[in-house]
């Protein structure tokens, strides 16, 4: 053999190795153990179903609960996932202690991903801790009450007392919810400009209104790259608008910025401050400030959307809404008429369970999360079924609740289909729901559950409330078009969240005062 053969054949035998060696370490030769759940690792080494995946989560989960049942295993992007789809599981997972099942290794390495910072086991706790005191109970109903009188700025800013019908107007039903959800939402949690000199504070509220609904795109165009962010996987121009649109925000929302502005929430004004005590730099409560701001945000504005949009081309629904919100004025000795007073509800004092159901029954079809744990060490999980398996130190532990909850015929018959009343018994009461004839602990999980289960899910469905009786008590509604169907979601965005429409669907409305 001639002296470049020999070179090129080592060469080669170099390489080969080292593609082996390193599929070995990426788990590219694993093997199902005794007791493990089903393996699928797909055709593509390290990849795995990671094209899948991607493309529709729902759609290939369905899949692979077909083929293997209510537990398995699945190679994505070098990542091994333990899927369980039975619900009767959850409760067991949900109570496994953090040594063995964690979340906040993989939070953490989302907001690295997508907010480029890491976060501190201290940080974790400030948050929990503040977050509970200040998004329940009597601090909740305070917010509330400003998030309300926020809502009547933005929607009903133009109302009049003179005579006369209102002239129609004509927006996108995202559009006009989301950016409404926006500014209101914004000017809650993170205050409002002090007034200038000869301005008053409703001059001030509707120009820091301007400026939300000028942010808006910018937003949305930034969490639309959340999913690529989410995992990693970005190609250089998407990456590089997302830096652009995070280092916008980091300057809208920047602590020096927001220590001159007049009504910051509690919420927010404690945790800044339990931040800055810890040591955390001014530039790192800045970033943080953002994390705060896009998660009250990126789920509502879908969220009000399907809700809205449901009411809309469910007039039955519609309906019992409205009657419900006339009745809740008529006990509180209030109505809707030229000249009169602005309503005055408290949340906490008033009872809405046909609108309650129609949120839970929103949520049921339209959020799509995924509830992700870090297998900590070796450990065996036991099946409602009795069956025992074993799970790896180092994978991942994944629950669909959208696929193995909220669309299981057994405990939603026709799960596909809005029915607003759904979570109602015939005489009003909540109803229960069960599975192979065993009631379940856990019958609808928009909001994930346990440790990762979102602090803020109180004061979003508050806001959800809000919108929708404003909007029955002070406006004629309908779709331009009655026929049109409601938009399909984003598939690639299922797992994340609140789903994402594929479009907007046009409405008009007009107030009736």
């Amino acid at each position: 053999m001639h002296f470049w053969e020999s070179v090129l054949c080592a060469l080669l035998a170099s390489l080969f190795s080292a593609i082996l060696g390193g599929l070995y370490m990426a788990g590219g030769f694993r093997k199902r153990r005794h007791k493990e759940p089903p393996l699928d690792k797909g055709l593509i080494p390290w990849l795995g179903h990671g094209l899948s995946f991607k493309k529709n989560p729902v759609e290939f989960l369905e899949k692979m609960q077909k083929k293997h049942g209510d537990i398995f295993t699945v190679l994505v992007g070098g990542n091994y996932l333990n899927i369980v789809m039975d619900p009767h599981t959850y409760r067991t997972i949900i109570k496994e202690s953090k040594d063995k099942l964690d979340y906040d290794t993989f939070a953490s390495t989302v907001v690295f991903n997508v907010f480029g910072f890491h976060l501190s086991e201290s940080h974790h706790k400030i948050k929990e801790i503040v977050s509970k005191k200040y998004l329940r109970g009597k601090n909740l109903a305070d917010l509330n009450q400003v998030m309300m009188e926020n809502l009547k700025t933005v929607l009903l800013k133009s109302l009049s007392s003179g005579d006369g019908e209102r002239p129609w107007q004509q927006d996108g039903v995202l559009h006009f919810s989301y950016k409404a959800m926006f500014q209101a939402a914004f000017m809650t949690l993170f205050g409002t400009d002090t007034p200038k000199s000869g301005d008053s504070k409703e001059t001030s509220k509707d120009h820091i209104a301007t400026e939300c609904g000028d942010w808006l795109e910018s937003f949305q165009k930034f969490d639309k790259y959340f999913p690529q962010m989410t995992i990693g996987i970005m190609d250089p121009l998407s990456k590089k608008e997302m830096e652009r649109l995070r280092n916008f925000f980091w300057d809208v929302l920047s602590v020096e910025k927001l220590s001159q502005k007049d009504n910051i929430s509690k919420w927010v004004a404690e945790i800044d401050r339990q931040m800055c005590e810890t040591g955390m730099t001014e530039k790192l409560r800045t970033q943080f400030m953002f994390v705060l701001f896009w998660a009250s945000q990126a789920n509502l504005g879908p969220a009000i959307f399907w809700v809205f949009v449901h009411l809309l081309k469910h007039p039955e629904a519609m309906k019992a809404v409205k009657e419900e919100v006339d009745r809740i004025l008529k006990e509180t000795d209030q109505e809707v008429k030229p000249g009169s007073p602005l309503i005055n509800v408290s949340l906490e004092t008033i009872k809405t369970p046909v609108l309650d159901s129609a949120i839970q029954e929103t949520l049921r079809l339209n959020v799509s999360l995924f509830v992700i744990r870090s297998i900590m060490e070796d450990m065996d999980l036991t099946m409602t079924d009795g069956k025992e398996y074993s799970l790896r130190k180092g994978d991942q532990l994944l629950l669909s609740p959208f696929v193995g909850l909220h669309m299981d015929p057994e405990i939603y018959p026709d799960p596909q289909n809005f029915k607003y009343d759904r979570f109602l018994n015939p005489d009003g009461t909540k109803k229960e729901f069960y599975k192979n004839g065993e009631k379940l602990k856990y019958h609808i999980m928009p909001w994930g559950a346990g440790p990762s289960m979102c602090p803020g899910r109180f004061f979003a469905v508050s806001e959800m409330k809000m919108f929708v009786m404003l909007m029955v008590m002070y406006f004629d509604m309908e779709l331009v078009n009655r026929e049109e169907k409601i938009p399909p979601v984003v598939a690639s965005r299922c797992g994340f969240g609140t789903t994402h429409p594929s479009h907007d669907i046009q409405f008009r409305y007009r107030q009736r005062i």
